[in-house]
């Protein structure tokens, strides 16, 4: 008996429903910076007006937090390290600053955003204060959003 062969061509498949997306451009990092996560800790966070006022009352935030975690013994060093970063943070300019505070391991992450745009260079020179205040690390940077000023305190 002989091989029957089709006399129509065999089935192919439709065509994707979807066209294929074209690939993604490489972002470029250039004068971005990684957004900030604070993940598996406890953290809080406060927006203010940036006014003269806004450091004192991100330190009433940063303290009563602070005493809601347990933390007592460094109220000091927490309420300087705090008013120096937001008044730093008012100083540039903007309209509004944020405060963020973490801790982990018997150790307290304060955190200044000034959301000033268009500010030209990292100004470090407020770095040997937060250390005489009792940070055991702190930095800052600039980006196209503003500066961020950070300090780590022990509790």
């Amino acid at each position: 008996m002989a091989e029957h062969t089709p006399d129509y061509p065999p089935r192919t498949p439709p065509p994707p429903k979807r066209p294929l997306s074209p690939p993604r451009p490489e972002a470029s990092l250039q004068g971005a910076r990684a957004r900030m996560q604070v993940r598996n800790r406890r953290s809080a966070n406060w927006s203010l007006e940036a006014a003269p006022w806004s450091a004192r009352k991100a330190t009433g935030h940063v303290l009563d937090r602070l005493h809601e975690w347990g933390y007592r013994e460094a109220d000091q060093a927490a309420a300087d390290l705090t008013d120096l970063l937001v008044r730093t943070a008012v100083a540039d300019g903007g309209r509004r600053v944020s405060v963020h505070l973490a801790d982990q391991d018997r150790q307290a992450l304060i955190v200044a955003l000034s959301h000033q745009p268009g500010l030209a260079v990292t100004d470090d020179a407020v770095l040997p204060e937060l250390t005489a205040l009792g940070a055991v690390a702190c930095g800052t940077d600039t980006a196209d959003d503003g500066r961020r000023l950070w300090a780590i305190l022990p509790l």
